[in-house]
């Protein structure tokens, strides 16, 4: 019989076998598995989608926080170095208590209108207000004091005490009031008027309701043309835009022919009150995510506040006056404090100034009230 020659045979043939591949293991149940033939396997199946869109949207709006996340730290860091001198966040962020003496927490509190040197006395700080703050009930109170209050000023004589920074700086305003007052003053924050007039334009404008006991409203001729002046409100609700917010603010009706301020600077301060209280209110986290919005207010505060905060303890502070509801925040006059005038009408060298009740220099009564404020 003769032998096919292209036959493999031997090892040859043996390494062909074992080139072959392997059967297909039998299933469970015994038969075989069924196999696709070569090139015909199915691609990867893709996600939905629904499920692509829903991944491409979260990681938009990741992008979007994380972008406003980054100009707002960019705004908090330059207000920051406006106001307390340094745009450090971490120290913001660790932070550290508030100053306080017998757990209250004072700020003196001074408006003024440097940024505009047309205006007349505008180095005279026409508004100035210790704001005290309990830190053991979440109370407080604004007790404002008269620009004309009538001081002695070591180094200058006498004077009224809208003149004192003009003469000496913050620094002797501070040790002027501590020292008549006989209340610490933990911290200062230097206001330019500016910062409540740009905050609110920022804002869109505010609504306050005008409560004066005249009939007509509010009247002040006082507040000057070029300041946006005379100041005249109906009284109800009343849109203001930034200048009449600041003009109702520093209007007290003591000029001639004013009405609506039957009790001047404790108006006033209750005037500011409403302005901070419409502020705070359209604060929202709309605003913050609006990088236009957010950025005005932070300029507005940033260029027109300074303070001898430290910036680590700006945010314990903000955590005390925060705590404070409206109706624990007492608007204080030292025309009536629980029904009692401390205050006299003074003429030296025929001006008009105010003088403590009891005589010049004579601060007794005054710190009494005050001692009641603080129990």
């Amino acid at each position: 019989m003769r032998k096919d020659s292209n036959r493999p045979h031997g090892k040859r043939a043996f390494d062909i076998h074992k080139t072959l591949p392997a059967p297909h293991p039998r299933v469970p149940d015994g038969t075989w598995p069924r196999v696709r033939p070569v090139g015909t396997e199915t691609p990867e199946t893709k996600r939905p989608l629904w499920k692509r869109a829903l991944i491409w949207l979260s990681l938009s709006v990741l992008s979007f926080f994380i972008v406003i996340g980054v100009w707002d730290a960019i705004n908090i860091s330059r207000a920051s170095a406006g106001i307390f001198g340094s745009g450090n966040l971490f120290s913001l962020i660790s932070g550290s208590e508030a100053l306080s003496q017998n757990g209250r927490t004072n700020v003196l509190l001074v408006g003024y209108s440097i940024d505009d040197p047309g205006h007349p006395g505008a180095d005279l700080t026409d508004s100035i207000m210790l704001l005290s703050m309990n830190n053991r009930n979440d109370s407080g109170y604004i007790l404002s004091i008269p620009r004309d209050l009538y001081v002695k000023i070591p180094g200058f004589g006498y004077g009224k005490i809208n003149e004192v920074y003009k003469d000496g700086g913050i620094e002797l305003l501070k040790q002027i009031v501590e020292q008549d007052f006989a209340t610490p003053v933990n911290y200062y924050a230097l206001i330019n008027y500016s910062a409540v007039r740009d905050s609110v334009n920022a804002l869109g404008g505010i609504n306050v309701e005008v409560k004066s006991p005249d009939p007509r409203g509010l009247y002040d001729p006082n507040i000057s043309p070029v300041d946006g002046g005379p100041l005249k409100l109906a009284n109800g609700q009343q849109k203001l835009d930034g200048q009449t917010a600041l003009n109702f603010t520093r209007a007290r009706g003591d000029a001639y022919g004013s009405y609506g301020f039957p009790q001047a600077d404790f108006d006033r301060t209750q005037h500011q009150r409403q302005v901070l209280t419409a502020i705070k209110g359209k604060l929202s986290w709309t605003l913050i995510l609006n990088p236009l919005k957010n950025g005005q207010i932070f300029q507005a505060v940033g260029k027109n506040v300074k303070s001898d905060v430290r910036l680590g303890e700006a945010r314990s502070l903000l955590q005390i006056f925060n705590s404070i509801a409206d109706d624990k925040l007492q608007s204080v006059s030292l025309r009536n404090i629980n029904g009692k005038n401390l205050l006299a009408s003074y003429a030296p060298d025929g001006q008009s100034a105010l003088i403590p009740a009891a005589g010049i220099e004579n601060y007794l009564q005054i710190q009494t009230a005050i001692d009641e404020l603080n129990q």
